[in-house]
């Protein structure tokens, strides 16, 4: 490899053509170019012209094949909201914005479909903003449907306002780092463009955030725009034979491994593949956890918060020549930008973003590719050798999974419960699993361990508190089976969505981790050798709360209880918040994220 070739992509990475492997991606069963409309079509269209903007704005909704719509009512987006209700849509009705904007993000991840989001003007809006950054940020597709001020009534004053004299209009209501698509709709003219973009938006595998601003009074007023279907396709970058080429090259130099992401998730049986035909090291991020089976003999264990020792490990007494990244950012929860986890010459770098590869680490030499994973993977494993050399010289490091035994006093060690966990819920059930930020992120990534993908979730990028109390909702709606979130007290009291839950019947369990604090807080100032902190709550139960709203539960303050509760839950036709009194001064594996916030000056 030259020096030309380090911290950039290949001249010919996007060159669509190479390999033949380009592929279309299409939006919407429904969908096709005005240019392909018959007569027939265009006659349709003419006796539909009087609706109003908000039937075509559903419409159009339908067509992108959006089945769910998650929000919060108000006056402002009344209208909308009626038209909504009386659609094939499903529209699910939630206490908080931010509640539906998480569980939005879920949903669509969970089934690969845009999830529409309406609130009404105001506070509707800037409540659904922290959700809608996570939607954004987790990559999943998102249509924020909000109402605005009408035109007359801007400036005056109206109650809620929305408008230029109220609120920031750049970045809500513009495209930029919140939304990949956003405007106001003012006009009913404007309808096929909107359309359009929203269309072609759906088609990123990246994800896509837009959002759609409708003026209350222009909601009802009558639309004479005869709406054409369109035809939305991307062609994904891919390499040429030359870029594979030199790939192939690189990693047979020497031993390497490979560091799996999120963006990898349906590349993981080539990833297995590669694996398994060159014998080299598999690691994960905490997102990417599954996507390469946890209890496979060449896994090594998964990086950043509550990560494995035996990665470390791993890096320091076999350090690999290079290191082939697929679908991570390297960001800080997942590297903690760590030196240690740089190979000797560096990485190779895939992601669909180009701008992701090198920004982490970025005085490593980083060999760039933009691709989709599955692309790439496809196309390197048919130019490697049919035989090549194992790498592998020695026995590869494994995470350590210790079971802890039962003790009869109280309250709960985390580390029994997520073992309880492990064995009833993740190896007995297909339940999907997340773990809320904080601790239980961090005992989530440590303890839990997955063979397939898809089965968990956390969110070690924007990581708010409150998004899979929430999320899990929308996932449990999606999944047609149980979805479990591990979660703390003080998110549990934070966001709650728990009363829609039972309103729509949705098969959703929480684990409260009850420790009466926002302890991750209390254990990583200590840490940090910050000392008279308060980071106590009271102690809650969750039990009387959900029970007040509906759900079923049960407070487990023994050991010998979890089982017989875990056992409970999953059998419950009903929603379950499952309380647990836990000890608090167990210290949870949150050691890498308290060095990475020293190196940046927090002690």
């Amino acid at each position: 490899m030259t020096s030309e070739t380090l911290n950039k992509k290949p001249n010919n990475t996007n060159t669509p053509t190479n390999l033949n492997v380009c592929v279309e991606r299409s939006v919407g069963s429904s969908i096709f170019s005005p240019s392909a409309a018959t007569s027939d079509d265009k006659a349709n269209h003419s006796l539909s012209t009087q609706i109003t903007v908000s039937q075509a704005v559903v419409k159009i909704l339908e067509d992108l094949g959006v089945r769910r719509a998650f929000g919060v009512s108000g006056g402002a987006i009344a209208p909308f909201w009626a038209t909504l209700t009386h659609s094939s849509i499903e529209v699910v009705h939630f206490r908080h914005e931010a509640g539906a904007a998480f569980a939005a993000t879920e949903a669509s991840l969970a089934n690969g479909e845009p999830i529409a989001v309406f609130t009404t003007t105001g506070p509707g809006i800037t409540n659904a903003l922290t959700g809608l950054m996570a939607a954004r940020w987790e990559g999943a597709k998102v249509i924020f449907l909000s109402a605005a001020t009408s035109a007359p009534q801007r400036g005056r004053w109206g109650c809620q306002e929305t408008s230029a004299y109220t609120m920031p209009i750049s970045g809500i209501f513009t495209s930029g780092t919140l939304f990949n698509y956003a405007t106001t709709l003012e006009h009913d003219a404007e309808l096929p463009e909107i359309a359009r973009r929203l269309a072609n938006g759906l088609v990123r595998p990246e994800g896509f955030v837009a959002h759609v601003s409708i003026p209350t009074g222009v909601q009802t007023s009558v639309s004479k725009i005869a709406l054409p279907r369109i035809s939305a396709t991307q062609t994904l970058p891919t390499l040429s034979e030359d870029a594979i080429a030199e790939c192939v090259q690189l990693l047979s130099e020497g031993p390497f491994a490979i560091w799996v992401g999120f963006g990898a998730r349906n590349a993981a049986q080539e990833i297995r593949q590669l694996a398994e035909k060159t014998g080299i090291a598999v690691m994960s991020s905490p997102r990417g956890k599954g996507i390469f089976p946890e209890s496979h003999p060449q896994f090594v264990g998964v990086t950043g918060v509550g990560g494995d020792d035996s990665v470390l490990t791993y890096m320091q007494e076999q350090t690999p020549l290079r290191t082939l990244v697929l679908g991570t950012r390297l960001s800080e929860p997942t590297s903690f930008w760590s030196p240690a986890m740089i190979p000797t010459k560096g990485f190779i770098h895939v992601d669909i973003d180009p701008e992701v590869p090198g920004v982490a680490y970025p005085s490593a030499e980083t060999f760039a590719i933009q691709s989709d994973i599955k692309l790439f993977l496809q196309a390197l494993l048919k130019q490697f050798p049919e035989r090549i050399h194992h790498f592998s010289q020695s026995k590869l490091p494994h995470p350590e999974r210790g079971v802890t035994q039962l003790k009869a006093d109280s309250p709960v060690r985390p580390e029994l419960l997520l073992n309880a966990i492990q064995r009833i819920i993740v190896e007995g059930s297909k339940a999907l699993v997340m773990a809320e930020s904080g601790n239980c992120l961090a005992w989530g990534n440590h303890l839990l361990h997955f063979d397939t993908p898809g089965r968990y979730r956390v969110s070690t990028g924007f990581g708010s508190m409150g998004h899979f109390v929430t999320g899990v909702v929308g996932a449990g709606l999606v999944h047609h089976d149980k979805a479990v979130a591990l979660v703390g007290d003080g998110a549990m009291l934070m966001n709650s969505e728990v009363s829609t839950a039972v309103k729509h019947q949705i098969p959703a369990v929480w684990i409260v981790l009850n420790d009466g604090g926002y302890n991750m807080c209390k254990q990583g100032m200590a840490l940090l050798g910050f000392k008279d902190i308060d980071a106590d709550i009271p102690q809650a139960n969750f039990v009387q709360i959900a029970r007040g709203m509906g759900a079923d539960g049960i407070r487990v303050e023994q050991e010998s209880d979890i089982e017989a509760a875990l056992e409970k839950a999953m059998a419950s036709p009903v929603p379950f918040v499952i309380d647990v009194i836990i000890d608090g001064k167990q210290p949870a594996p949150i050691g890498g994220r308290v060095k990475s916030l020293m190196s940046q000056g927090a002690k």
